[in-house]
């Protein structure tokens, strides 16, 4: 349906050669894109624990920060202290499971295995968590 391209971008030639600027290739923008991606969700994952402690998301925490720093060659994420008084743990969950589903979508298209099933674990349990009926605090 759609005609290939068949001349030259004029782009390329415009600044004389196209060494005048650092260019990444894909996997390197893939490699930005999901560190990124898995950052968030570790801030995030900070802010659910912060606010319902448990065990399971220590644990996705601690491999969360493990898929950062390889992704940006050792480097760990930056953590900050979740401030109190945050969202609901619902809205959290939802946030979580949207980012989880961004970072599996990018590394399928980069073929890191490791964070993909991370990402499809993340994306089960905020599922999960969502689909669970919150408790209700009656007030009086």
């Amino acid at each position: 349906m759609y005609e290939p391209i068949r001349t030259k971008s004029v782009h390329s030639s415009m600044a004389g050669t196209s060494s005048d600027f650092p260019h990444r290739s894909r996997e390197e923008e893939l490699d930005i894109q999901l560190a990124g991606h898995l950052a968030a969700l570790l801030a995030i994952t900070d802010e659910l624990r912060a606010q319902a402690p448990s065990g399971d998301l220590d644990t996705a925490a601690e491999r969360l920060v493990e898929q950062v720093a390889r992704l940006r060659g050792g480097r760990p994420p930056v953590r900050a202290v979740p401030a109190g008084g945050g969202r609901h743990v619902t809205t959290l969950h939802e946030r979580a499971h949207a980012l989880a589903g961004r970072a599996l979508v990018v590394a399928a298209a980069r073929a890191d295995t490791a964070a993909a099933i991370l990402a499809a674990e993340r994306m089960d349990a905020h599922a999960a968590a969502q689909a669970e009926p919150q408790e209700l605090t009656g007030v009086g």
